[in-house]
């Protein structure tokens, strides 16, 4: 069977704030709603495609008439009134849960959704009542029947829910219960990005449903990855293939290669000294958190920041880099107070704003504390002091050493810039 593309709309704002961040202002009130919400959501995405795409197979009309005539496709198609309206129709079927039918005429009484999450009666269903999980079954029959597949891509859900964790776990459990609902579709899926801390967080109240979900990929960067990644840019710059005589495809081939091509780049190293790190551990040292996971986000943030550092070097004057190399140390050292300060700011900042007051205190002081000093910084008890510690170490501010009886929070430099902290343990 051979697949083809639908006209598929986003289903979620790639750039700005998420669709999703309505939710935290008018959240659903049960777990029985998010998953209608869900399941909703999901049929007027592919409602859409079907209608914009003009599908006209039978199953693939009947999807669309009933999401016309819940006014859950609307004409001025948006993101934020698909969700809306969804949000709306799940909290009128759960108001409306039982159908009720006028005895003498036999059909039902008021405003009552055509559309429901449980499955109709036989009586319902003779008025026209279907469920939620019927029209998903059709509409994955109407993509079997055109020889298409859809699948749904959901990110940035860490950045929808920003400070709101009761939320943030209400949303999840009831999308991975949706996504298991859904697990025998064939032709429609849901493919669902999320951070490791995020699913901590979400199971660590009691989940059971997560042991079914074995359809699962960790996506990590290693040392080796990133610096395939970093090389793989630079040989998009035909200046930089000229200048080194190289050929892409040999570089690319060979993590030997890539190294070469690395350090004829960049200085061996950033801090001379024999005891010192090579350039590039000292690139991913400064750009990992208290986590140990180096991610490629900074990393290409302090690349692109060295080469502007470069630039206005050279503008003002300064000479060139030794030999072949494009970056001096100099440059490579100035960049890292600007990568310090957006993700301080635009990303611990903006994830975790409840944490504000804590890293506040923080400025100014040495990049390793103890319960002690840092109960001394708050002005709480240690026990205080240490849960909140805690807090920091969980989303990758502090990096947790020492021992058990004694712990050590220490600072990554990733954060030190941005706080002004200088190295050192607090007396």
């Amino acid at each position: 069977m051979t697949s083809h593309e639908c006209n598929e709309p986003p289903g979620e704002n790639v750039r700005g704030t998420p669709v999703f961040a309505e939710l935290v202002a008018h959240p659903p009130t049960s777990e029985e709603q998010f998953r209608g919400l869900w399941k909703l959501y999901f049929l007027s995405l592919i409602g859409f495609s079907f209608r914009a795409a003009k599908l006209d197979n039978k199953p693939a009309q009947r999807v669309v008439e009933a999401l016309e005539e819940a006014a859950l496709l609307l004409p001025d198609w948006s993101l934020r009134r698909m969700l809306r309206a969804a949000l709306d129709y799940a909290k009128r079927i759960e108001l409306a849960a039982e159908v009720k039918l006028n005895p003498v005429t036999g059909q039902p009484e008021g405003v009552t959704p055509k559309i429901m999450l449980r499955e109709p009666g036989a009586e319902e269903r003779k008025h026209g009542f279907i469920s939620v999980d019927t029209l998903l079954e059709t509409a994955d029959q109407a993509l079997g029947e055109s020889e298409r597949k859809f699948w749904i891509v959901l990110d940035r859900l860490d950045v929808a829910f920003v400070d709101t964790p009761e939320l943030e776990a209400n949303a999840l459990r009831a999308l991975f219960r949706v996504y298991r609902d859904m697990a025998s579709l064939s032709n429609f899926g849901v493919k669902i990005f999320l951070r490791d801390d995020i699913w901590a967080r979400i199971t660590s109240a009691g989940f059971r449903e997560a042991s079914h979900f074995t359809r699962s990929i960790t996506i990590t960067w290693t040392a080796s990855a990133l610096l395939h990644l970093v090389i793989r840019r630079a040989l998009h710059n035909d200046a930089v293939r000229d200048f080194y005589r190289v050929d892409r495809s040999v570089v690319l081939a060979s993590s030997q290669e890539q190294e070469k091509l690395f350090y004829r780049i960049f200085p061996d190293q950033v801090d001379p000294g024999k005891r010192k790190s090579t350039t590039f551990d000292w690139l991913l040292s400064r750009t990992t958190d208290g986590t140990k996971q180096p991610a490629p986000r900074e990393l290409i943030h302090l690349l692109a920041a060295i080469r502007d550092q470069q630039l206005k070097s050279l503008e003002m004057g300064a000479p060139e880099p030794p030999n072949e190399a494009l970056f001096d140390r100099a440059a490579i050292k100035a960049a890292l107070p600007e990568v310090s300060k957006v993700r301080y700011e635009q990303t611990l900042l903006a994830e975790h704003p409840g944490l504000k007051p804590l890293l506040s205190h923080l400025e100014g002081k040495k990049t390793q504390q103890t319960p002690n000093t840092l109960a001394k910084i708050w002005g709480v008890s240690r026990e205080e002091a240490t849960a909140s510690a805690e807090k920091l170490t969980e989303v990758g501010f502090f990096e947790k050493r020492g021992t058990r009886e004694q712990p050590l929070f220490w600072v990554p430099f990733i954060y030190r810039d941005a706080l002004k902290m200088p190295q050192g343990s607090e007396e």
